[in-house]
């Protein structure tokens, strides 16, 4: 069974920084993109970044440059997302999810081409 949970979220004051987790079982992630995802209140989701299978990080949130980064632990079947220098307008539900065709050298921040979804974990970045 396909299986996504995303775990490290809570409040952060700005300027800090928060470890995401997104622990796969059902599958091995490295033969997958793992994208990951935001959606705020009262907004659309919106694809942050991603991890193809072969390694390739590609932005999708300008925003986010320079200061989030992707990366994979192959042997705990986890993909994280390391997020610094915080800003409140960070603030969402953070959603990691399976690209729903394996072996791509890149991966997409369209939400349709991912299969399996975790069920999020709020980030709240306030002071």
């Amino acid at each position: 069974q396909v299986q996504l949970v995303e775990s490290g979220g809570g409040l952060v004051q700005p300027g800090g920084s928060l470890r995401l987790s997104c622990a796969a079982s059902g599958f091995s992630s490295d033969y997958y993109g793992i994208g990951w995802f935001r959606q705020a209140p009262g907004k659309e989701r919106e694809g942050v970044l991603c991890i193809s299978s072969s390694e390739h990080r590609i932005y999708f949130t300008d925003s986010v440059k320079g200061r989030f980064t992707i990366s994979r632990d192959n042997a705990k079947n986890t993909v994280y997302l390391q997020m610094n220098s915080l800003k409140p307008e960070d603030t969402a539900v953070y959603y990691c999810a399976r690209a729903s065709v394996s072996w791509r050298t890149v991966c997409s921040g369209a939400s349709n081409q991912y299969d399996y979804w975790g069920r999020g974990t709020q980030v709240t970045v306030s002071s």
